[in-house]
């Protein structure tokens, strides 16, 4: 069998094939078999070079592929950086307030927190929700309340002497009930008591004190051996004198907060002045007295200048 090589591609060709055409010519058409499995040799041979590149050789790439690269490489880098001055930021904010609030675990402090308030239970002071007063109340002022149970539950959470609450008159196919577990999370998870008995049959008479404005009689200080009762009424209609009734109705004492005693009317362009809080901003004033024994610094807390009250001493 000739094999030929025609004109220019005969020039053309590299040393290895025309050294193989010499070998087919000579061997014939018994050492074709052979001089193909050379030339398979030779192919996988060249295969082999190219993987054993070393892993730092130069690929070539597009100008576009090129950019692209630098431009994610400098959002790395910047993402680095940022990462790093946080850490260093949350670090030096602990070594800043490492003898006031020493650094906790989540799940330790969710425990802490659980025991301060079982702790409560059994030898802190107690303060319970009247919530009978809600079945006329719309939509808008339960959820209102829900909120306010929300935020009152939050700061007794926090609180380093937290009260034992307890929510009174509290059935749980109530809309109240509905709407407490739609606007606060983990609410069945509460470390209270709810009841659906009134807080007038569940407590001796003799130990309530329901707190509202419209009593004579400014509470003086936080007895352990008091039951406080705060009524739940969120009423934009504003009706007069609900909850002080409700009390005489039942021969329970009554008290105010000592805002009379500690704070004055101050000018406003609504010539507006009231006693009148949510149950929230009635409990930051008892736990804030109950932990700091000062009527001025707890008034502060939870009475805002809205109300038209400032602190007699910020007058003079």
């Amino acid at each position: 069998m000739d094999w030929k090589w025609e004109g220019s591609a005969q020039e053309t060709e590299s040393p290895v094939l025309q050294e193989q055409e010499v070998i087919l010519q000579d061997t014939g058409e018994d050492g074709v078999s052979e001089s193909f499995r050379l030339l398979q040799i030779d192919v996988e041979c060249e295969h082999q070079e190219e993987a054993a590149l070393p892993t730092g050789s130069v690929v070539w790439c597009s100008k576009n592929v090129q950019r692209k690269q630098r431009h994610w490489e400098k959002i790395v880098a910047a993402k680095k950086s940022k990462r790093k001055q946080e850490k260093e930021r949350r670090k030096a904010n602990r070594v800043e307030n490492s003898g006031i609030c020493p650094q906790h675990s989540k799940r330790f402090l969710r425990s802490l927190t659980k025991e301060k308030l079982l702790e409560a239970k059994h030898s802190g002071p107690r303060l319970c929700i009247d919530l009978s007063l809600t079945h006329h109340m719309s939509k808008k002022e339960l959820s209102r309340l829900a909120g306010q149970i929300r935020r009152l539950y939050g700061s007794n959470k926090k609180a380093d002497r937290p009260f034992w609450i307890c929510l009174a008159g509290f059935t749980t196919d109530s809309p109240l009930y509905e709407e407490c577990l739609r606007m606060n999370d983990g609410f069945s998870n509460y470390l209270l008591d709810i009841t659906e008995e009134d807080c007038f049959s569940l407590f001796p008479l003799e130990t309530l004190v329901y707190l509202t404005p419209d009593s004579e009689h400014a509470l003086e200080d936080v007895d352990l051996n008091k039951v406080y009762i705060l009524g739940g009424l969120v009423d934009e209609s504003i009706q007069k004198k609900v909850t002080f009734q409700k009390a005489r109705e039942h021969s329970v004492k009554t008290a105010r907060l000592p805002i009379q005693e500690y704070m004055v009317r101050c000018k406003n362009g609504k010539n507006y002045h009231s006693e009148i809080l949510a149950i929230n901003q009635v409990f930051d004033i008892l736990s804030t007295y109950y932990e700091t024994q000062n009527w001025p610094e707890a008034l502060k807390k939870g009475v805002s200048s809205r109300k038209g009250y400032v602190l007699q001493n910020s007058v003079e």
